[in-house]
């Protein structure tokens, strides 16, 4: 039991000092503004079809669930504003994060760890080439920008999906729908008129997306033994992703809505 915390305190300790360090080299951004595109191409437009995909049914079954009960009280005329405050200030930048740590975590955590265990990471380290600056922080900073902007398009569709449980299922007419939602998503003492949740999420969005990458490209740098340690590091990358972006969001939200 000791062992396994004092091993959880480590990765815990490194994946802060590579934080750290990542924040330390922002000044390089410029200079590796290519190999950031492609890392915003990778993390952002590859996997925008699973990203509308599962907000359109998360929008659904939002709507469906909350809508179901709601006609019990004949107060089904609110879903549009429990749908859009819903996607907006929890499951979209939930539901997105956990996308991209299933897909864009793993990935990051194969490439590095297959990096690790063929010696790659070493012959940088030979050629006094940084390899935090080369290899960490494109990722970390194309994934942290991407993952907000893919939450705008979740929350948008979710909403959207909403719309249609909403008129097809609790007999909401559409006109009535997209009122509520712009209601709620109406606040003229905040910038854009945007509410809190807008603003919320999308700062939540970007949290997860330094979580989830910081982690991944750790759990590569750290893989060992061929193969099979590269599938133990992916294998931690998503796991570990997922729980800090769980445990998270929950502070955050804490933070913003109960402090």
């Amino acid at each position: 039991m000791l062992s396994m915390v004092a091993s959880f305190l480590r990765d815990v300790g490194y994946q802060l000092e590579l934080a750290a360090q990542v924040a330390a080299r922002l000044g390089g951004v410029l200079r590796r503004r290519t190999l950031i595109a492609d890392q915003l191409y990778q993390s952002g437009l590859k996997v925008v079809h699973v990203v509308l995909l599962v907000g359109v049914f998360i929008g659904m079954i939002v709507a469906l669930q909350t809508g179901l009960e709601l006609a019990n009280f004949g107060q089904q005329d609110q879903i549009g504003t429990i749908v859009a405050l819903s996607m907006c200030r929890e499951m979209g930048p939930f539901i997105t994060a956990t996308i991209l740590a299933a897909t864009v975590g793993s990935a990051l955590a194969a490439e590095i760890g297959t990096m690790a265990v063929s010696e790659e990471l070493a012959a940088l380290e030979v050629m006094s080439i940084d390899r935090i600056s080369y290899l960490v922080m494109p990722r970390v900073i194309g994934v942290a920008v991407m993952c907000p902007l893919l939450t705008v398009l979740c929350d948008a569709i979710g909403i959207f999906g909403g719309g249609l449980i909403a008129g097809s299922q609790l007999n909401v007419g559409a006109a009535l729908y997209y009122d509520s939602v712009l209601d709620a998503l109406n606040d003229r003492g905040l910038p854009f008129e945007l509410p809190k949740e807008v603003y919320t999420g999308l700062f939540k969005a970007f949290v997860f997306g330094v979580i989830l990458s910081v982690i991944s490209c750790s759990a590569g740098i750290k893989a060992t033994a061929g193969a099979m340690g590269v599938g133990n590091a992916t294998r931690k990358a998503v796991r570990d992703s997922i729980i800090a972006i769980i445990i998270c969001n929950y502070f955050l939200s804490w933070l913003f809505f109960n402090a």
